[in-house]
Parts: structure tokens; sequence; C-alpha cells
């Protein structure tokens, strides 16, 4: 259920019943000269949107615009402050549990938020007022990822350009994948990532010249929809587990004895 989609009134089956809501999360900054700015939250959306149909839950709209310094050197790119992006959230996650909701999946497709929205969800825990958790869809098929491609790359990759082969092909520009690939960095082990232990690198453009990594030639769009496929059955029995889970046994557990000042005069 598409929550934007609702009059008001058809929500309170919902909210009478479920507590779990899924917020779809990305960015809208450079993937390469062969994808569309917008892939991050396409994908988050799309996932979101047909996890939560299939399992019966919430979907928020999605939030468009997350933390994308290290892309801001390529036109178009998008990014807001993290201290702001992990207000905002939290603002919008506290919205939710004020009409009952108490169990929140972050459905994110960037990199660049995962530890805001940890820290979103930490918060939110250590208050008792929701359980909120950081979902990343490669994440969470490893293997296949990387059983299908052989140079998957971190970003702008053939796994997200085979994404958006299968959820908006249209935005696909097919005759640059050659250029993404050349222009790019295929391989991670051709980089200096590090020197002498230490991370060499704070923008994507330090160790690719066009922003994107791995080989984007190796993507169709059956592989995408393969992906696609396994990743929301991941995200789909999340889901279910959460809304199983008591919430008491989500929040954090208590402080060991003997408790702090028990022995005081």
């Amino acid at each position: 259920m598409y929550l934007a989609d609702q009059a008001w009134p058809d929500l309170g089956n919902y909210v009478a019943e479920e507590s779990v809501a899924v917020v779809p999360l990305g960015s809208t900054e450079q993937h390469g000269p062969h994808l569309p700015l917008a892939t991050d939250h396409l994908i988050a959306e799309a996932l979101a949107r047909e996890a939560a149909d299939r399992a019966g839950y919430l979907c928020t709209p999605t939030i468009n615009i997350g933390v994308s310094t290290h892309h801001m050197q390529f036109h178009g790119t998008m990014s807001v402050d993290p201290p702001q992006f992990r207000d905002y959230v939290e603002s919008f996650s506290r919205n939710l549990t004020y009409h009952g909701i108490d169990r929140i999946v972050y459905v994110n497709a960037h990199g660049g938020n995962m530890e805001h929205l940890r820290e979103v969800g930490r918060r939110l825990r250590r208050d008792e007022a929701a359980y909120a958790v950081e979902w990343m869809w490669d994440e969470s098929i490893p293997d296949l990822v990387s059983d299908i491609f052989e140079y998957n790359g971190p970003h702008g990759g053939p796994k997200e350009t085979a994404m958006i082969m299968h959820i908006a092909p249209e935005l696909v520009h097919e005759d640059r994948l050659e250029e993404a690939r050349d222009t790019g960095l295929r391989d991670l082990r051709d980089g200096t990532p590090t020197i002498h232990g230490a991370r060499n690198f704070y923008d994507a453009i330090d160790n690719s010249e066009n922003g994107v990594f791995g080989d984007q030639t190796d993507a169709t769009p059956e592989k995408g929809a393969e992906i696609f496929e396994a990743a929301t059955e991941q995200l789909v029995q999340l889901l279910d587990w959460l809304d199983d889970a008591r919430f008491s046994d989500l929040m954090a557990k208590p402080h060991v004895d003997p408790q702090p000042g028990s022995r005081r005069d």
C-alpha cells in the first residue's frame, strides 16, 4: 500500500491493525555517463513498493536526496549535510510513530546514507519510539551479485546498471556503456584506495575519472530482473520477521548488574 495514493479514511484500518512502514531512500547524484542521477532513489522506491505490495505493508513517499558530498564535482549532484539529513529522517520517522508505526525499514540504495540512517535508528530505539533498521539491497544478496558480475563495482557499476535496465530502461544510455567502463575504474584492485594503510580518498573522482566503477557492459535487463526479484524476496522476509517480533524484544537490553549506583549510600 502506497501511502500517498490513499485518502486518509482509507488508512484507518491499516494503522489500527499494523505497525510496520517501509521508507525508501536514495540520492540524486552522478552515476556516470550512462545512468540517470535518479538511479539510487529509483531502485529504492521500486524495491520498497514491490515488497510492501507483496507483503501487505505501508510504503511512504521516497526521500530522493541524501548525503552525496563525495560526488559533488559532477554536474547536477545534490546533497544534504549529514546533521540536517539525520534530523529530517528522524523527524519524518517520529511523524510515523504518531500514526502508530513502531517498526520502520529504511530501504536504502545509497551508501552515503548508511551510517546516518543507523544513527537515526539508534536514537529512535534509545527513546523506545520505534525500531528502525537500514537495509541495502545489494548487501541482501551478495553471493548472487558476485556470481553474475565479474566486476560489479560499488557505484554506477553493472549491478546498478542492470537494475535500471529492468526498472527504467528508457533512462539508460546503452551506447555509453563502453565509455563508462573505459573512462572509469573497472577493477578496484587497479586503484590506490589506501597508501600505507591510510584511506587515500574522500571523493569518487579521486579514484575514477567519470565517477563510476566496474564493468558496465556486463549488465543486461535479464540480470536486472534476477537481482530485483532476489532482493525483493529478502526484503519481504525482513518485513515479515519485523512484523512478527515483539516490540520489547527489539528494544535495547538493560544494563548488566550490578546496576550503576545501586550500592551507594
